[in-house]
C-alpha cells in the first residue's frame, strides 16, 4: 500500500472528526472527601433536572483540584452543572429553602442569585477541543 494514501487517510479520519474532547477542571475543593458529581447537558430542555443530562460522570476527591477529561463529543452546545458531594450520600444535600448545603459550580461559573441557572447562563459553544474550569461556590 502506498504510504502517501495511508497517511492521507490517517489524516482525514483525524483532524476532519466533529468529535471533540473537553478538559474540565474543577477547583477550590476545600474538603478532600467525597466525590465530584458533574452532569454535561446538551439541551436546555429539563436542564439541571435529575437523570436528564446528557453525560454524567462520578469522580472521587483526592486533591483541592480535579480534572476530567471527557473525549469523542460532538460539536455543539452544552452546560455543565456540579456539586461536591461531600458525604458520598448521592444528593445534593440543600437546606428549608432549597439552597445547597454543599459546594457546587456551574460552566462560566455562573454564580445563582435567587434561583437555579438557566442554560442560557451556562452554556458555551464546543467547536475544538477546549478547556474549562470551574470554580466552587461554598
Amino acid at each position: 500500500m502506498n504510504y502517501l494514501f495511508v497517511l492521507s487517510i490517517f489524516f482525514v479520519l483525524n483532524f476532519t472528526s466533529d468529535k471533540k474532547e473537553l478538559t474540565l477542571t474543577i477547583t477550590n475543593i476545600k474538603n478532600i472527601e467525597g466525590n465530584l458529581e458533574v452532569g454535561l447537558f446538551n439541551t436546555g430542555e429539563r436542564f439541571l433536572e435529575s437523570g436528564q443530562a446528557y453525560k454524567r460522570f462520578t469522580i472521587p476527591v483526592k486533591s483541592d483540584s480535579q480534572t476530567l477529561v471527557i473525549k469523542d463529543l460532538p460539536q455543539g452546545e452544552y452546560a455543565i452543572s456540579l456539586y461536591h458531594d461531600k458525604n458520598s450520600n448521592g444528593v445534593c444535600d440543600r437546606n428549608f429553602f432549597g439552597i445547597p448545603k454543599e459546594p457546587y459550580g456551574f460552566s462560566n461559573n455562573y454564580k445563582p442569585k435567587f434561583s437555579a441557572p438557566a442554560f442560557a447562563d451556562c452554556k458555551f459553544e464546543l467547536r475544538s477541543d477546549q478547556e474549562i474550569r470551574i470554580e466552587l461556590v461554598h
